[in-house]
């Protein structure tokens, strides 16, 4: 046995490449989810349903959201189990967690943006109030808004927020 085949046997490395797939594919997803929600802003037909949400400025629920990220991404959240077991539970575990981070953080802007202690200002809340079309398309995280300068910055932080009953970080809408 080569030094390069003991290396990736040990338990060491199959936890490294298990970690290092975690990763990559929760970045990933999380600019999967920017660029098709550009596009649905992009493209009349893709964005049919979405410009319904506009309109009702409301989250379906934690569960709903989860359920609709889950389907579109199915596919792909197999694909590292092509390559070994360990990557490919990291791959499917990174992309899980992203979409039920995502779910959970789309509801929270809908219902209670002053939650979302892990962003300056809550993109997709300041999205939905603005009417932004071309700006702050990241729902859960704003870091490609940010790489791709579509961050825009603005007062969000007014009086109809600050006068909203003060609710916990899980009471909002899970169904």
């Amino acid at each position: 046995m080569t030094e390069l085949e003991k290396l990736s046997a040990s338990p060491a490395f199959s936890l490294g490449v298990g970690i290092a797939c975690f990763v990559i594919a929760f970045v990933l997803a999380s600019l999967v989810e920017y660029w098709i929600h550009r596009l649905m802003h992009a493209s009349p037909k893709v964005g049919e349903r979405h410009r319904d949400h506009h309109r009702r400025n409301e989250g379906q629920g934690v569960v709903w959201e989860f359920r609709d990220y889950i389907k579109g991404s199915a596919v792909v959240m197999f694909l590292m189990f092509f390559y070994s077991w360990q990557a490919g539970i990291g791959w499917f575990l990174g992309a899980l967690v992203y979409a039920a981070f995502s779910a959970y953080a789309h509801q929270l802007q809908h219902e209670n943006p002053t939650k979302c202690f892990w962003m300056k200002m809550p993109v997709h809340y300041v999205h939905h109030k603005y009417g932004m079309w071309h700006h702050n398309f990241g729902l859960a995280v704003d870091w490609w808004d940010h790489v791709f300068g579509t961050y825009k910055p603005m007062e969000w932080l007014t009086a109809e927020e600050l006068n909203q009953p003060e609710r916990g970080y899980f009471q909002l809408r899970w169904w």
